[in-house]
């Protein structure tokens, strides 16, 4: 009888662990196809947007859903990279784990180095399903078909590069739906007889007039306009009607308040100029949106896919973020301290796509990182909250072998010239670095308007770590 049960129960232990098996072999192949699935319909969502981002769309119903398909497609992405990434940390110590370096940097929990704010390891976001993300594309790819039909009559631009990389790094990333409604605004008559307002309002560095450059720069609105005059807070009351002739746009910054007897006179010079002339209103304050004539276009900063997708796109250029499953994990890294920063994502993409190895991407991971930290030690603030307020960065850790301290400040109009040097220059070979003060470039736009992002670096600071000790030293004297 003993021997009866034993048997019993040995083969219902190996059926138990059999069901097991099988379990979970049924749900790692329904997710392998569920990856499969949504891979193909990305592709499909990503051609629409892109030939939709090629044509003049009036139609706001159009304007909102391609809002949507470029949401999807973006948790779609990030959804895609999280289950593969997870799926690399799952095969432990095989070929992918060769590099001990690597290996142990996967099983060492990366911190988010904010002050208020501690994050997890590698594990990305459990919150982004696979099978989420494949309904909800599944769900906006199933209303597509009246939305391509009527793509169709839409008038097309002029021709843009299909390649990725080309496309954000040479083109304005994003922003699609925002860039039809600037281009609407332009081109519409104005329903009263006086020039129409746009304010187009964000925080700092969200891309507002890269936004407006790339509308300027469609041919229709180019030749729409007989002028195109661009001002600022400071001299924006001097609009001169000798100036231009004809149908005007007028392009105004504003970093402060603004008198309302001063926007009034404005007003008045631009509406003598021609009353179909155009008025945008770039700037940060809420408060100016009492000058528009029409819905301001509101601008923040990235969501987070959306961000991870521009960073990698720029981070591996025409390679295959496939091809490269441990960068990929490393970007996700590299995307947690930059804090959503355009800047910043730019500036150390161009470095990281000269060299797709393991060791640099190590290298430079790790220098950021003590940047990070270091910046938290001093000032108690994230180095993307420093340069937003135009403070002090200290960026001496991002040098391979610091003979001195690199600390940014925020540029200066100097009646003499200083030398000028290229991070990218710097990092390679730090015995470049100039004597004396100088301009460190971190990024050189590729598209209108070209912006060159540029900072001071003061002799002084050269000297700082010597000052404070000495300082030190005196105090510990008179004690």
């Amino acid at each position: 009888m003993e021997v009866v049960l034993s048997a019993a129960a040995g083969d219902l232990v190996s059926r138990f662990f059999s069901f097991l098996i099988g379990r979970y072999t049924e749900a790692s192949c329904s997710k392998e196809k569920h990856a499969e699935r949504l891979q193909q319909l990305l592709l499909r969502v990503q051609t629409v947007i892109e030939e939709a981002d090629g044509r003049y769309i009036t139609n706001s119903g159009m304007l909102l859903q391609l809002k949507r398909l470029a949401r999807a497609m973006y948790h779609g992405y990030h959804a895609l990279d999280t289950f593969k990434c997870n799926q690399l940390i799952r095969e432990g110590t095989k070929e992918v784990m060769s590099s001990g370096s690597f290996a142990s940097y996967l099983v060492t929990p990366l911190k988010r180095f904010r002050a208020n704010a501690g994050i997890s390891n590698h594990q990305v976001d459990n919150n982004c399903d696979l099978q989420d993300a494949l309904l909800n594309l599944e769900t906006v790819l199933s209303n597509i078909t009246e939305f391509v039909i009527l793509l169709g009559g839409c008038e097309p631009m002029f021709h843009r590069p299909y390649d990725t990389y080309l496309y954000v790094d040479n083109c304005m990333f994003g922003r699609w739906t925002e860039k039809q409604q600037v281009i609407n605004f332009l081109l519409q008559r104005n329903p009263c007889a006086s020039p129409s307002v746009l304010p187009i309002i964000g925080g700092y560095l969200v891309g507002k007039k890269t936004l407006v450059a790339h509308a300027c720069n469609d041919e229709k609105v180019r030749s729409y306009f007989s002028s195109i005059l661009h001002f600022n807070g400071d001299n924006f009351h001097m609009v001169e009607t000798e100036r231009c002739t004809g149908r005007a746009l007028v392009i105004v910054k504003f970093v402060s308040e603004v008198n309302d007897e001063d926007w009034k006179s404005f007003y008045r010079v631009v509406t003598s100029i021609s009353t179909e002339s155009k008025v945008i209103i770039i700037s940060r304050m809420e408060s100016l949106t009492r000058y528009g004539t029409v819905k301001p276009i509101q601008l923040s900063r990235l969501p987070d896919e959306e961000y991870s997708y521009l960073f990698k796109a720029l981070a591996f250029g025409s390679a295959h973020s496939e091809d490269h499953p441990k960068l990929t994990l490393l970007a996700g890294e590299f995307i947690k301290l930059l804090d959503g920063s355009f800047v910043a994502a730019y500036s150390l993409t161009n470095g990281l796509r000269t060299n797709l190895s393991l060791q640099f991407w190590l290298s430079m991971l790790k220098r950021y990182k003590n940047v990070t930290k270091n910046n938290l030690s001093m000032f108690g603030e994230h180095p993307s909250d420093r340069f937003k307020k135009r403070c002090a960065v200290d960026f001496t850790n991002f040098l391979p072998s610091p003979a001195a301290p690199l600390h940014l400040m925020p540029p200066r109009t100097e009646a003499r010239k200083l030398p000028k040097i290229r991070i990218g220059e710097i990092i390679e070979n730090p015995s470049l670095r100039p004597k004396g003060d100088f301009v460190l470039v971190t990024w050189e736009s590729q598209i209108p308007p070209y912006t060159e992002f540029s900072y001071h670096v003061p002799y002084c600071a050269q000297q700082q770590p010597k000052t404070s000790l000495r300082r030190k030293r005196d105090a510990t004297i008179s004690l």
